[in-house]
């Protein structure tokens, strides 16, 4: 480390003494509340959401950090094809890492480096999910947020004045029928569950029969007095 310079008007001035050295104010992590001097600190499992420039896709980046470590990584990421793969040599680097590390990785998507900075700030400011949770979570906990098939959850919607709106995801799953009223206002929906229908599949059962019994409906689907694909109607 280079020796530090000062000015002559530093070098001029007589020495106070520094008073009381009380350290930083105590943040709260995983039930505790700890004085976080070094990265190794720093504990807690928590999100952040992460933006590039033109704003085309984004990322959410889940983290789960023991002392300083991140054990966990969980990246989602919509909107950009690109930001798929990258997510996916974000996931390799991120496991591993100290948290300071993988501040200054190069993940190649500007969405999850901004989300990786995000979650920098929640966990450096005893901001986390886990703040007041004893212990935190275990290890694999991210994963609570797929649920079955182990799917992020995603809502696609279009609309157009011209032609009103089109609901094509929903966190239950894909789209297949809206149902309109009289008014050809969506009262309901008809959808199938993607994961639950993959995971029956590689059971073994019959994809034509997984589809079938994967198929719901919600709101006041039953009492609609028009049905229309929102893919092509």
């Amino acid at each position: 480390m280079a020796e530090l310079q000062y000015t002559s008007e530093v070098q001029d001035m007589c020495p106070v003494t520094k008073g009381p050295k009380h350290g930083p104010s105590p943040i709260p992590e995983e039930g505790r509340w700890v004085k976080a001097y070094e990265i190794k600190d720093i504990s807690g499992l928590s999100h952040g959401i992460g933006w590039c420039a033109p704003q085309q896709g984004a990322c959410k980046l889940t983290l789960n950090v023991k002392n300083g470590i991140i054990e966990e990584a969980l990246v989602e990421t919509i909107g950009c094809s690109g930001m798929t793969h990258s997510a996916a040599m974000a996931a390799e680097i991120l496991q591993g890492k100290t948290l300071l590390e993988a501040l200054n990785t190069d993940l190649v998507c500007d969405a999850i480096n901004v989300a990786m900075r995000e979650i920098f700030k929640q966990l450096a400011y005893g901001r986390s999910q886990t703040a007041f949770s004893e212990n935190g979570l275990p290890i694999g906990s991210s994963l609570d947020d797929l649920g079955k098939g182990l799917r992020s959850q995603v809502g696609t919607m279009f609309a157009t004045n011209a032609k009103g709106v089109r609901y094509l995801e929903m966190a239950e799953g894909y789209v297949l029928s809206l149902g309109l009223d009289e008014n050809n206002e969506v009262i309901g929906y008809k959808f199938v569950n993607l994961g639950k229908m993959m995971e029956a599949i590689k059971d073994g059962k019959d994809p034509k029969e997984a589809y079938e019994s994967n198929i719901k409906t919600y709101g006041r689907y039953a009492d609609a007095v028009k049905y229309i694909d929102p893919r092509k109607e």
